[in-house]
């Protein structure tokens, strides 16, 4: 996939902003990623919109910065000359896509059938918006339709909020969705940066979905993992599970044949997403040991309190 992309599906969450005034796109943008979601595709619904993506593009560098509703080359020439990475149109025009695309720039053109899609996915676009998406039956929608495109790739926008995000990035298929829930046009008109901080933490915070998965205790050796199993087992009717180095009592407790990473052993936890966590926890300073990372699970560096800490996907 592409390196913005990427960015794209890791960020997962694309504020998408009408600004009416471009001297509020600075303050906005920061407020953005203070809250964990370091982009925003800018609508040229308004006549600020160019000017604001000059302006993020140039105060805000760490800000993944898109142009929306783009209709027309001449928009998209404007958007790609204040530095915008990537096109989103509400529509798909094939003019205005190879147009785009000619010039070397990341078109995302709007399609809402399977008939459009593929039509996009042949003219080389990588990903796709669904737009509106919840008035053209949402991810049970998709998922149809990505029973035969396989390689298609959606970010989903029209109808998508704090409560159905993750309906939607459920899907393996759609990489990212955007959404307007954390930052409102009358918050914006407002200046209210730290409501929009605010909402975007939480918004992160739903869509990667963090809970305790279970706790491993390192044991000397396979025979202390089976008492100290069975014993919990026993105590509180819990299910014994053995597996090729581990013991499970229940699901909250992993009683390890040998010790692993960690002083005192690891406390796993779970994410939604291990791409998106990964993401957005290194943006905080977290650091990882690579050589730990499987497909759906990683370690991170540092031990807390003797405990590795074990991030996995659900």
């Amino acid at each position: 996939m592409n390196k913005t992309l990427q960015r794209v599906y890791e960020i997962g969450i694309i504020p998408v902003i009408a600004i009416e005034d471009a001297a509020q796109a600075v303050p906005l943008a920061r407020a953005l990623a203070e809250g964990g979601l370091p982009a925003a595709e800018v609508t040229f619904r308004t006549a600020a919109a160019e000017d604001a993506i000059r302006a993020i593009v140039k105060e805000v560098p760490e800000m993944l910065v898109g142009a929306g509703t783009v209709l027309t080359k001449e928009q998209a020439d404007r958007a790609m000359a204040a530095g915008a990475s990537f096109i989103v149109a509400p529509g798909y025009d094939p003019n205005v896509t190879q147009y785009v695309i000619d010039k070397g720039g990341i078109m995302m053109p709007g399609t809402a059938s399977a008939g459009e899609m593929q039509q996009a996915m042949n003219q080389g676009c990588e990903m796709l918006k669904f737009f509106p998406a919840e008035a053209n039956g949402g991810v049970a929608m998709l998922k149809n339709i990505g029973a035969a495109l396989k390689t298609a790739k959606w970010m989903c926008t029209g109808g998508v909020s704090a409560k159905n995000v993750n309906d939607y990035l459920g899907y393996s298929q759609i990489a990212a969705v955007g959404g307007t829930w954390m930052c409102k046009s009358d918050l914006i008109k407002a200046g209210k940066w730290d409501e929009i901080t605010a909402l975007c933490k939480e918004a992160v915070k739903t869509m990667l979905g963090f809970e305790l998965a279970h706790i491993g205790v390192n044991c000397e050796n396979e025979a202390e993992a089976e008492r100290t199993a069975k014993t919990l087992c026993a105590l509180f009717g819990l299910e014994y599970k053995a597996g090729n180095s581990s013991i499970f009592a229940g699901k909250a407790v992993e009683c390890m044949k040998a010790p692993y990473l960690g002083k005192n052993g690891h406390i796993a936890i779970g994410t939604n997403n291990l791409d998106r966590a990964i993401y957005h926890l290194s943006r905080q300073g977290v650091a990882f040991d690579e050589s730990t990372r499987k497909p759906k699970a990683i370690y991170l560096k540092d031990e807390l309190s003797g405990f590795a800490i074990h991030l996995m996907q659900k």
